[in-house]
């Protein structure tokens, strides 16, 4: 399978964005670092103002909330949280109760859970441990005649079985449903919101789901948001507002309506799911609502960004200016998407509403990074990194606010508060984003004092649906660094919660943060030695994929044969996908060439087998090194001779140069 790029827009800000995808890390901090600095008044009056504004959220007790007592039981510091979250994930990908108390049982014998017991007053809290909460008269008992058991849930198992544990996580599910979703319809949802009626709140609702995995899928989600949009678009004429603003709105993955939304199928996602989009957003304009697409995984923005610009540049979507994306700060790439994005609503002529959010995905990118054995990652490893790049990405928001609608999604106080710093007396040409069930305190405060709307980011959908997106929730917030999890500790001063990001990061000489393992380093021991993880190449970098097919290219075009070209007894060689394709030839072996050959093997052996262990495995190194270098050439061969697609044909080479290396290692 060899890719067309010839359709790939190749402005110089999309090529900037390109380099800066997985650029070395040091050099993305460096620059985006003097573009986030605020000087010293602004920052001083910003300092004063998050002081206060923390104060308050831990005056009012904000730990009681549902998220925020969960966090501060559970951290991902504890092994109880780093239990629950496994368990958590694991439990989304079980289908049968079998293997689900099976991996109960598995899962809740590694953690001490009786010392979480009656250490909370929130029931939400005590729910979700998992079945103690069962029954009042299970945890009595366990209280009366358990206190010297070690490991509670193991003894409550054991006397009662897996089911029962299982029975009463669904139970703490539909608890924490109640906290996070807005409602388990569209309809129940805008009717909850109509009865909280906030003055200065609005909502943006995004329907569970994590991505079609066929084209009936894609077809459900697709009509759940057609239906959604008529419902929201009811309670905006209602309302009597008529600015995507002022009013309710809804997001929209594309990996919803789009089974195949990948890098690789671009040519059929153009064709696909454009049509979709555009017809969603021509649904919203009838409303005069907004429509914001989604954020997802890195290797999926170069896609979404031409999906976008093919859909926001229709005339059809004339004077609509509803159209939103959401924008992760955490890439490394964050700061020219939105030059992009000034560029294109400047040719378009028309504004567009930008969420910015600092990412959601962290995990799954540092891992998939290591897994693909690429140079560097795609996104910041440290969180201050991430931080500073909010923090320059919000100043250039408010810079394009000429036809860029910001709008700050952040539950950190201390950004907050810079952000309305650097906002000025203009308070209505941006807006602050929280989640539904988070940040009720410290939007209270900001709504009432300083008259900024606030979008609550609010889920719909059945809680079946739900465990998927509190697993990102918590992965999120519940981590020491995260502001939502440290306000709640009283151990922590308020202040130290208030460090400036640039300062921080300034003050630091090693900008990538060593505690997480390089690609290349992932086989070494803590004291860096080892063996080197094989190079991988990410198909979804266009600047490592252009070079590939040029090469992948060249090859093909050295190796042309026709009949005439295969020496007489030869066989030809060709290619499975195309039979008219011969790419070499080759000749079968009489019986004495085998033995002869045979015997060379064995006389090589002798000879092989008496030199030194050391050196064995340097060869065998070394070979590791040339097939590396010769990657190119020998994914043409898997492709052209085997059949296999690109990335088969670099996962096959990455393993023959890993096992080379693996041995040598061994052997040593």
């Amino acid at each position: 399978m060899l890719f067309n790029n010839s359709n790939i827009s190749d402005s110089p800000i999309r090529q900037k964005i390109r380099e800066f995808y997985r650029i070395d890390e040091s050099v993305a901090v460096e620059h985006i670092l003097p573009l986030a600095k605020v000087n010293p008044e602004a920052a001083s009056r910003a300092w004063e103002k998050a002081r206060k504004i923390s104060l308050k959220i831990r005056r009012d007790e904000s730990g009681n909330g549902a998220v925020d007592a969960l966090l501060a039981e559970y951290t991902l510091s504890s092994e109880e949280g780093v239990v629950l979250m496994c368990l958590a994930e694991a439990l989304l990908r079980v289908p049968d109760k079998h293997t689900q108390d099976a991996l109960i049982s598995d899962k809740i014998s590694q953690g001490e859970w009786r010392s979480h017991l009656g250490s909370s007053d929130s029931l939400f809290v005590n729910a979700s441990s998992w079945g103690l909460l069962v029954t009042g008269t299970m945890v009595d008992y366990a209280d009366e005649r358990e206190k010297d058991s070690f490991d509670l849930l193991k003894k409550i198992i054991g006397r009662l079985g897996e089911p029962v544990i299982r029975k009463a996580m669904n139970y703490a599910m539909q608890i924490m449903g109640e906290q996070f979703v807005m409602g388990e319809t569209i309809q129940a949802a805008t009717e909850h919101a109509t009865k909280q009626d906030r003055q200065g709140f609005v909502y943006s609702y995004d329907m569970l789901g994590e991505g079609a995995r066929n084209m009936d899928d894609a077809d459900k989600y697709f009509k759940a948001y057609q239906v959604a949009i008529d419902t929201i678009g009811a309670v905006s004429l209602a309302s009597g507002k008529d600015d995507p603003r002022r009013v309710p709105g809804i997001s929209v993955k594309l990996s919803a309506i789009h089974p195949r939304y990948e890098f690789a199928q671009k040519q059929r996602v153009m064709t696909e799911a454009v049509p979709k989009l555009k017809a969603l957003c021509l649904q919203a304009k009838k409303y005069n609502i907004g429509l914001t697409v989604d954020a997802e995984e890195s290797e999926r923005l170069d896609l979404s960004l031409d999906i976008i610009e093919a859909v926001f540049s229709d005339d059809e979507l004339a004077g609509w200016n509803g159209f939103s994306m959401a924008l992760q700060a955490y890439q490394k790439r964050a700061i020219f998407i939105l030059d992009w994005l000034h560029e294109l609503t400047v040719r378009v002529g028309r504004t567009m509403m930008v969420r910015l959010v600092k990412g959601a995905y962290w995990d799954t990118q540092i891992k998939n990074t290591q897994k693909g054995g690429y140079q560097h990652f795609p996104v910041f490893t440290r969180k201050a990194s991430t931080d500073v790049s909010y923090l320059a990405c919000a100043k250039k928001l408010l810079e394009y606010r000429d036809t860029l609608y910001p709008q700050f999604a952040t539950h950190n106080a201390y950004t907050v508060a810079t952000i309305l710093e650097l906002a000025g007396n203009d308070k209505t040409s941006f807006e602050f984003q929280c989640l539904y069930g988070m940040g009720g305190s410290l939007y209270d405060q900001v709504v009432a004092s300083e008259n900024v709307q606030c979008r609550v980011y609010a889920p719909v959908g059945p809680h079946k649906e739900l465990l998927a997106y509190l697993v990102r929730r918590l992965l999120e917030n519940g981590a020491n660094s995260s502001f939502v999890n440290a306000i709640i500790d009283d151990s922590q001063p308020v202040e130290s919660l208030l460090e400036d990001p640039v300062e921080k990061m300034t003050r630091l000489t090693d900008k990538y943060n060593y505690q997480i393992i390089k690609p290349i380093a992932l086989y070494h021991d803590e004291n860096g030695v080892g063996r080197d993880n094989s190079k991988g190449l990410d198909l979804t970098d266009i600047n490592m994929l252009t070079p590939l097919k040029t090469s992948l290219d060249n090859w093909v075009e050295a190796n042309q044969f026709c009949e005439s070209n295969i020496p007489e007894g030869a066989v030809a060689i060709r290619n499975p996908a195309k039979q008219s394709e011969i790419i070499g030839f080759q000749r079968h072996h009489s019986k004495d060439d085998m033995l002869a050959m045979i015997d060379t093997a064995q006389t090589a052996f002798a000879s092989w087998s008496q030199k030194p262990v050391s050196e064995r495995a340097a060869l065998l190194c070394s070979i590791g090194d040339i097939l590396e270098h010769h990657r190119d050439e020998l994914i043409a061969l898997c492709i052209k001779e085997a059949g296999k697609t690109t990335q088969d044909g670099i996962d096959e080479v990455r393993e023959a140069v890993d096992f080379c290396r693996y041995y040598a290692q061994q052997a040593i």
